[in-house]
């Protein structure tokens, strides 16, 4: 069968090439960085450093979604992780106390999500990958741009930046955030139509720990991770592999208040302001294992070169062909979902059907994940803004019945925890009959349970006299 190349070599690159091989496919993996270093997983984080991939250093989750398309189409990966240290988590023993549906339900064995560092999954991925012998990853090459068959329509394998042409009638771009397809296509004079953008408004401080003994020493109020977003700021812990846990701290990028968050002193004292974050935080539970890593997201996209591409061949997977707010933690479960399934939609095809087929499939998936972060977002900024800079509070979101509703419904629990772990879109579970009229006959005035977070004012003094303690 011929050659797919996949340009890019990180978590949705390589989940693409296992996805390929799989169907029988050679594939080349092309990465412009030096490999992964050797050696023992449990120190891998701190060694591993990732100048292209900024993220890599930030809070990760894999998702109900990712658990499940782990456990059909790469159970070895599964288990390597599981092995590695990472955690599986059943997300029904967060199901609201008072709830009279407590019982187990069909559909909950998949509520079930992984506890893992990114750089242990990719490590992971990477391990099972280099071991296929129809896979070959050369590190150290750079794509330049496409080689396109005469009449301009279809591609025929790349070219890189030392010269050399590979040929192949599948190129998968897995080039991340930078979406390098855009410019290939650009430069072959090939337009391009506009993506599909929404702002995420969001600055992230992420910080790894490493846990003193074994056990956890807090609830999980998520059900994987403990905290919340709350009305002015995020704040959430997540467990990972190997006795280690992250904690991130979101706020809107222009809060200069909010900015000292950078500060090792800041950050703790502010998580420790953080319900849920607190017991974690003692100096007899647990140690920093890193420093405070600071990211502006950037915007939610979608890409019209998965959507509508206007050359066949060519498929944007991961970040290249859709961008979400890292605070659902959906972009590793749907690179995986989109490799598997784009391996699928190629294999099940004849070749001139492959544009339009990838490209619908792109459309269902990811179409409603960029749409619910977008009108999510849109909510959460308005909500920050008006705390942040005393601006009128705008009426309440129907999210947020729904979301006051899940704390004492079970029902309702479980409808939105498929949607935020990636196994329900929002039409689905939003949009069902039954589920609205379950929220509608909620008690009037009902919100969602749990410790208040810190006010703005304190939560600024608290960051503020930190940060003046450093010398």
């Amino acid at each position: 069968m011929p050659a797919a190349l996949v340009v890019g070599g990180s978590v949705a690159g390589l989940a693409a090439a296992l996805a390929l091989a799989g169907t029988g496919r050679q594939v080349v993996v092309l990465e412009r960085s030096a490999p992964p270093p050797r050696g023992a997983m449990c120190d891998l984080h701190n060694r591993w450093q990732r100048p292209t991939v900024p993220q890599a250093q930030h809070s990760h989750t894999l998702t109900s979604l990712g658990v499940r398309t782990l456990r059909k189409r790469a159970p070895e990966v599964l288990e390597r992780l599981v092995a590695s240290g990472a955690p599986l988590f059943d997300l029904t023993r967060a199901l609201p106390q008072g709830a009279t549906d407590r019982a187990r339900e069909v559909g909950d064995d998949d509520l079930v999500a992984l506890g893992c560092r990114r750089t242990t999954l990719e490590m992971v991925l990477y391990r099972a990958v280099a071991a296929l012998p129809q896979v070959d990853i050369r590190h150290g090459t750079t794509v330049r741009g496409l080689r396109l068959g005469p009449d301009g329509r279809a591609v025929r394998g790349v070219v890189t930046t030392d010269g050399a042409h590979l040929a192949a009638d599948v190129v998968v771009d897995a080039t991340g955030r930078r979406a390098a397809a855009r410019g290939w296509l650009t430069e072959a004079g090939i337009p391009v139509e506009a993506d599909e953008t929404s702002p995420s408004g969001l600055r992230g401080f992420s910080r790894f720990y490493r846990l003193r003994s074994g056990s956890l020493p807090g609830p999980l109020n998520r059900g994987h991770a403990a905290g919340d977003i709350w009305d002015h700021y995020a704040g959430v812990l997540h467990p990972a592999d190997a006795g280690t846990f992250s904690i991130a701290l979101g706020t809107l990028p222009g809060d200069p208040a909010l900015a000292g968050l950078r500060d090792p002193d800041a950050f703790t004292a502010a998580a420790r302001a953080t319900p849920g974050l607190t017991e974690w935080l003692d100096e007899s539970v647990s140690a920093p294992h890193s420093a405070v890593h600071v990211i502006t997201s950037p915007a939610n996209s979608l890409r019209a070169t998965a959507l509508r591409p206007p050359v066949a061949g060519l498929f944007p997977v991961g970040d290249a062909a859709c961008v979400t707010d890292p605070l659902f933690g959906r972009g590793m479960s749907l690179a995986l979902a989109q490799a598997f399934g784009l391996a699928d939609v190629l294999a099940a095809r004849p070749a001139e059907q492959w544009r339009d087929a990838a490209a619908d499939f792109a459309e269902t998936l990811l179409r409603p994940w960029y749409e619910h972060a977008a009108d999510a977002d849109r909510e959460r900024i308005a909500r920050w803004n008006a705390m942040v800079y005393r601006r009128p509070l705008s009426p309440a979101a129907p999210g947020q019945a729904v979301r006051a509703t899940a704390a004492h419904d079970g029902t309702v629990w479980r409808g939105l925890t498929r949607v935020l772990m990636g196994l329900a879109t929002p039409d689905e579970v939003f949009g069902d009959e039954k589920f609205r009229h379950r929220v509608a006959q909620a008690p009037q005035g009902a919100v969602a349970t749990g410790a208040a977070p810190p006010p703005r004012d304190e939560l600024v003094r608290a960051v503020a006299a930190a940060e003046g303690e450093r010398p």
